[in-house]
């Protein structure tokens, strides 16, 4: 995968390594705030997860309406015990009484449980669709090219898997039921308002308006901030993640300090745009109590002209100024939840965002599965660059031929991992073509292609789990026996057997529970188990120490024979046995050849090799 090197890329976009792709070095990406997208639009791909409960939205619906008619069921009953009282005569129907009480009782505990059902039923719903949710971005995240891991940093992705998945999870569990309960609530106390009065109705409208438009105000200025405090959310993630990861770089140069005054920098812009959305959104429930207050004031002036003049019982007040509270909730809640819904809406935003970034090219049509190659490969005339304006590879041509080893030596930057990346197809090319056995790369299926080759990078990967499942990741169907056989050949059986659990001990996150050299002996095991026909060995031995790579040596000489192998090295000394000897400069092959025909050139090979070893003579006995 993406493996350019700082100077390959510094006119491109950044590189950050991920697991098991050749490369080094790494970049923050540091993107302008995203405009929020379109909100009914985000709703509506949102609502195409929820058809997939279609069944059991439809049951927690029938439950709504029924606790709905129980809510609007309620104020008419306390109007009418009210009426039973007969105030004006100072009697009291107590049978009428007692039976309303008995009916309240029982639909107040009725309610009660149809809530706790809602509740418990939602629950299940959200965390379905939020899991099938996270699932398609992860696929997702799979599929993309290595491209589009070169200028965002882990943790920003890490913050829309966790940050903004939680987000509309939580947006989803909250608002549904509300907005369905809400939505019914508000249709029907306005009909028992109507029903009871429509001169009080007309007066209990007045503050509607006013309603509308502090919520459209509000949540206009919500959306942006929301959505803002999403993104310097990622960018924290995205620093902390970098910081812990290299936290020994981060001691070795004494960058702590820097460290905390980019991370209270980043903090800052977080707190200072999270403040603005809590305040803004926070202006909106203190605003319409007042509006409500001003509504229920009217209706009760209103109410009592008209009970005085004989219009209407005090009864029927009593119901309406219930009614008009319930009419007036759902106004409350829906703007409330308007709140929450901006902040899910933003997460959905940067969810979809990925989901919607354009995936690896699918395999042409006709593409065939590269079966048992022989490892035959030429570049014919190929040039790249990570970016259009900047090439990195200008007319690259060689052949390397069947079980044949390619050393790519080169300043860095000269473009050796570019060609590594190209081979594989981590890339394809500008220019040109790239042939295994005499096809083009482009038509053997991707997968075929890369499960031919096998990697040892100078930055081994490892996996969370045990020693033996690291071993056994190119190949997971290997018995114990040919894991054991494989670490013995890697030099790593003896390491392995010292540990308190042997192949069962437990890695912690890549593997920072042994040293360096361990990590890439195990990595070297892994590679010899899985038997690839082509293999790439970059820097393979550059963190171990002299002794245990001489033991390795004859490991590595025996898993390249007869396989193709591309070695990128700065070591010249891991390469003298090399059939081929490359040396690129500026993305062009300058020197091509053995050891010893380079040595007698006296070019640029026969420079570096002097400068590494001082003495060439005595190096060459």
């Amino acid at each position: 995968m993406a493996g350019q090197s700082q100077q390959e890329t510094k006119s491109a976009a950044p590189h950050i390594p991920g697991p098991g792709r050749p490369g080094g070095g790494a970049g923050r990406f540091r993107g302008p705030v995203v405009k929020p997208k379109n909100f009914k639009g985000t709703l509506r791909r949102l609502w195409v997860y929820f058809g997939r409960e279609r069944k059991m939205l439809s049951i927690i619906f029938s439950f709504i309406v029924i606790d709905a008619a129980l809510t609007l069921l309620a104020p008419y009953l306390m109007g009418k015990a009210v009426d039973a009282m007969h105030l004006h005569k100072g009697s009291v129907d107590f049978s009428i009484l007692e039976l309303i009480i008995f009916i309240l009782l029982g639909a107040y505990l009725f309610d009660a449980l149809l809530t706790f059902l809602q509740g418990w039923l939602m629950a299940g719903v959200s965390q379905r669709i939020v899991k099938t949710l996270r699932s398609h971005l992860f696929q997702k995240l799979q599929r993309l090219p290595v491209a589009f891991f070169d200028i965002r940093t882990h943790g920003e992705l890490m913050s829309r898997l966790s940050n903004d998945i939680d987000n509309v999870s939580s947006t989803v569990s909250q608002s549904t039921t509300q907005l369905m309960s809400g939505a019914i609530t508000l249709v029907g106390s306005f009909i028992m308002m109507l029903v009871l009065s429509p001169i009080l109705t007309v007066a209990s409208l007045i503050t509607v308006p006013l309603v509308f438009l502090l919520t459209k105000t509000i949540a206009r200025k919500t959306s942006v901030l929301f959505k803002n405090q999403q993104v310097q959310l990622g960018k924290l993630n995205g620093h902390i993640e970098e910081t812990i990861s290299g936290l020994q770089v981060v001691k070795a140069f004494n960058h702590e300090e820097k460290a905390i005054e980019e991370f209270e920098t980043v903090n800052k812009e977080l707190r200072e745009v999270g403040l603005k959305a809590q305040i803004w959104s926070g202006f909106l429930m203190p605003i319409m109590n007042v509006i409500n207050n001003l509504g229920f004031a009217v209706v009760a002036v209103v109410g009592g002209i008209l009970a005085v003049k004989s219009i209407i019982t005090i009864g029927i007040i009593a119901s309406f100024l219930t009614y008009s509270r319930q009419f007036g909730r759902p106004l409350n809640d829906m703007a409330n939840i308007f709140n929450i819904l901006q902040s899910g809406v933003a997460g959905a935003e940067r969810v979809f965002e990925i989901i919607d970034e354009q995936e690896e090219p699918a395999d042409m049509n006709g593409a065939v599965r590269l079966e048992s190659p022989k490892g035959h490969v030429v570049f014919e005339n190929v040039s790249f660059g990570y970016r259009a304006d900047v090439p990195i590879l200008k007319n690259v041509s060689f052949d390397a031929s069947p079980g044949s080893s390619t050393a790519l030596v080169g300043p860095t930057g000269a473009g050796k991992t570019t060609i590594v990346n190209l081979l594989t197809r981590f890339y394809d090319v500008t220019e040109g073509r790239v042939l295994i056995d005499g096809r083009d790369i482009r038509e053997y299926t991707r997968d075929s292609l890369r499960r031919s080759f096998g990697f040892v990078l100078q930055d081994t990967y490892l996996f969370s789990g045990t020693i033996k499942e690291n071993i056994k990741y190119g190949k997971p169907e290997a018995t114990d026996d040919e894991v054991v056989a494989a670490s013995r050949m890697a030099n790593a059986d003896v390491f392995i057997k010292r540990l308190p659990n042997g192949y069962d001990t437990m890695l912690s996150e890549n593997g920072g529970n042994l040293s360096q050299g361990q990590r890439q002996l195990l990595a070297i095991a892994r590679v010899i188990l899985a038997k690839p026909a082509l293999l790439i060995l970059d820097e393979a031995t550059s963190s171990i120490d002299t002794r245990t790579e001489l033991h390795i040596q004859d490991a590595l000489l025996s898993i390249m024979k007869d396989r193709t192998t591309f070695i990128i090295a700065h070591r010249l000394n891991t390469i003298r046995d090399a059939d081929n000897i490359m040396v690129i400069d500026h993305g062009q092959i300058i020197e091509k050849g053995s050891h010893d025909e380079l040595i007698a050139q006296r070019g640029r090979y026969y420079n570096m090799f002097f400068n590494q070893f001082k003495n060439v003579e005595g190096a060459l006995d």
